[in-house]
């Protein structure tokens, strides 16, 4: 378990101090009507950081834009996870060129993971110089100090810490719901999975010091937030002070919040107290996500998971005897270096047998520094989509077996607002994750409603208010 906090709690924590540079910046933007536009690449992790740069470009006094053209500010917020995410990147600059052709005064903006990587941040200076200034995973908080001197001194601004130095608190955060809300509770990963840039990028594990935890959700509760989904790359190793579970039951008495999630879990760190805190919990989702990755024992080895498929499915069976109506969703990844036909259909064996409720699927990518991205035995494309392919088949078959078994339940949804194509349709969440529609003739948005389902689709369930 990590216990840096617990070591060293004045060390693990950054406090926020860029007050005044917000405050220069907000008096420069006076009367301007200054907007700001941030394109989010990746994770739930990075959709949180986004809500900490919206937060400090609020605190400058900059508005939200409708639309990238009409920006002064443009934050792109990079992730390297895969490898489209950098190709949409490349895509984006090409495109943000044409726009700082147009205007002079606009501000381009790179942060986050990609940034980490320093062969990135060299083509970016010499390929793409009309970027304006460039900042990691470690130093968000210091984004005001950095627009500042890029304004002030009139200057590109390439500032990467290479480590982290801590955890910043008391950000400003601007959240893009009113009804759930990211809460990381963890940075960073210790496990180093062959083919994840993740350490590399965000460096090693730091928790949270559960009390600015609590005091995050508190406000979020006081400001209408119904449900909180906990972040980490492993929430299972949350250490400081207390372990996950116990983190889970202190802030379960918050008033106002009425559903607690959390992503993701780590197979080989889920214990027994984590399942057992889900029974006792009452705001406890009836969803878990517990990336599988491959059903192969050889390839799991190879990618550095430290569990057997006997383990993994031994703890479903687990899970799904403790805790009534769970839905399990998972990871999977194809064509791993060296993945050969018996382990992809290892893999699709495992699935089925788990009898997972949905899936993320992607295919292998290499990610320059990971040890997989050495291997002489890549995947050629073609086999990998058509592997790909059978896998998203299985799932979408057993996606739609699993909503199907909700027909004629009374489902309790937590409904997030009107469907986009049809306004007399109410679109929601149940506890176990799943999108239900329905048709409503009052607006809901925000409360807790009992839907019946009339009809479960592939990827969402159909149902009439009760």
């Amino acid at each position: 378990m990590n216990d840096f906090c617990n070591k060293y709690p004045s060390d693990n924590m950054l406090l926020y101090n860029a007050d005044q540079y917000c405050r220069k910046i907000a008096s420069i933007n006076y009367g301007k009507n200054a907007k700001y536009f941030i394109e989010t690449l990746g994770c739930q992790m990075n959709e949180a950081d986004s809500e900490q740069l919206a937060g400090m470009l609020t605190d400058m006094g900059y508005s939200q834009a409708e639309d990238i053209s009409s920006a002064d500010i443009i934050v792109i917020n990079t992730c390297c996870v895969r490898e489209n995410a950098e190709f949409k990147l490349y895509g984006h600059l090409g495109e943000l060129k044409i726009l700082k052709q147009r205007n002079k005064e606009l501000l381009i903006v790179l942060c986050g993971c990609m940034m980490q990587q320093s062969h990135v941040v060299d083509k970016i200076k010499n390929s793409y110089k009309y970027v304006d200034i460039l900042f990691g995973t470690h130093n968000r908080q210091e984004f005001p100090e950095l627009l500042f001197d890029s304004i002030s001194e009139k200057k590109k601004i390439y500032e990467i810490w290479e480590e982290s130095r801590g955890i910043a608190e008391n950000v400003p955060v601007k959240r893009s719901s009113t009804i759930t809300a990211y809460v990381p509770v963890t940075h960073g990963c210790n496990n180093f999975c062959s083919y994840c840039i993740v350490p590399y990028v965000r460096g090693r594990e730091h928790s949270r010091h559960p009390e600015m935890i609590k005091k995050e959700i508190i406000q979020l509760a006081s400001e209408g937030i119904k449900e909180i989904t906990l972040l980490g790359q492993n929430v299972n190793s949350y250490y400081c002070g207390m372990d996950f579970p116990g983190l889970l039951h202190y802030i379960s008495d918050i008033e106002g919040i009425e559903r607690i999630r959390f992503l993701s879990c780590h197979p080989k760190d889920l214990s027994d107290d984590l399942i057992k805190a889900m029974v006792e919990i009452p705001k406890m989702c009836s969803h878990i996500h517990l990336p599988l990755q491959s059903g192969s024992n050889k390839v799991l080895q190879q990618m550095n998971r430290k569990y057997t498929k006997e383990q993994y499915l031994m703890l479903i069976d687990k899970i799904r005897a403790s805790i009534k109506d769970i839905a399990i969703s998972t990871d999977i990844i194809v064509g791993f270096p060296g993945e050969t036909e018996e382990d992809f259909n290892e893999t699709l064996e495992v699935y089925e047998k788990a009898g997972f409720d949905f899936a993320f699927t992607f295919i292998y990518s290499k990610r320059t520094g990971t040890a997989a991205a050495k291997r002489p035995d890549q995947i050629p494309e073609d086999i990998k989509d058509t592997r790909f392919a059978r896998l998203v088949a299985l799932v979408n078959d057993m996606t739609l077996a699993s909503n199907i078994r909700d027909e004629n339940k009374v489902l309790q949804v937590l409904t997030g607002g009107k469907s986009r194509t049809d306004r007399s349709v109410m679109t929601g969440r149940t506890s176990s994750n799943k999108i239900v529609n329905f048709k409503c003739d009052n607006d809901f948005t925000g409360h807790l409603v009992d839907v019946k389902i009339k009809k479960g689709h592939t990827w969402y369930l159909e149902g009439e208010k009760v």
